[in-house]
């Protein structure tokens, strides 16, 4: 960095505190990058980002009180300009096509950080994508496909949950037989073979978390 050029200025947003502290000290050994605050929560890293207007956001999808997806869209309404990179365990290709929806510039699984967050962080900052190649891999074998609707999308919630039928009815208030037809179509749209499996699927691609 020359003497004249300003670092990188970072936001980490992770419910793990120490997933941040090793951020923090795998940032402040590099001269071109500084990390300048921190949030554990989807409303904090809000509230942080309007404080510091970071040059870089990292942020993580499963967080307390709202989630990373939901965070980067209030972040961006606000800021459109704000340069958001996804860290996260989640492979999923719905998480990642949500994430890249709501304007993320960058994905780093949290398995590759030390490999990959530095060339990640000066890339987006220079206005630039990264997304890994079995991330654009997955998305691509799934492009095309029907996604599940909303409504669909609750029934296989609660079936995860380990919901019978009846029970999802009287949850949703629809009809036994509404929640019969939805199932079907859930396992025709993710080509499962029963319920369990539309459940691995869903969690899998990340239409769904426990």
């Amino acid at each position: 960095m020359s003497s004249d050029s300003k670092p990188i200025r970072i936001l980490t947003a992770d419910d793990h505190a120490l997933l941040r502290h090793g951020i923090a000290s795998l940032v402040g050994a590099e001269p071109d990058l500084e990390l300048v605050a921190q949030a554990s929560t989807g409303r904090e890293a809000i509230e942080q980002f309007r404080l510091h207007q970071p040059d870089v956001t990292l942020m993580d999808l499963q967080m307390p009180d709202m989630n990373g997806i939901e965070a980067i869209i209030a972040i961006r309404s606000e800021f459109p300009s704000a340069r958001i990179i996804v860290l996260t365990t989640y492979l999923g290709d719905v998480q990642v096509a949500r994430a890249l929806k709501a304007g993320a510039r960058g994905y780093i699984l949290k398995g590759r950080l030390a490999g990959e967050l530095f060339e990640t962080i000066r890339a987006v900052h220079a206005g630039q994508k990264r997304i890994p190649p079995e991330v654009a891999a997955d998305l691509a074998d799934h492009a095309g496909e029907t996604s599940l609707t909303e409504r669909e999308i609750e029934v296989l919630r609660l079936i995860a949950a380990g919901k019978a039928n009846k029970e999802i009815a009287a949850q949703l208030s629809i009809a036994e037989e509404t929640v019969k037809s939805r199932i079907t179509s859930i396992l025709s749209k993710l080509g499962a073979n029963d319920r369990t499996h539309a459940v691995t699927i869903g969690i899998k691609r990340g239409i769904i978390d426990l």
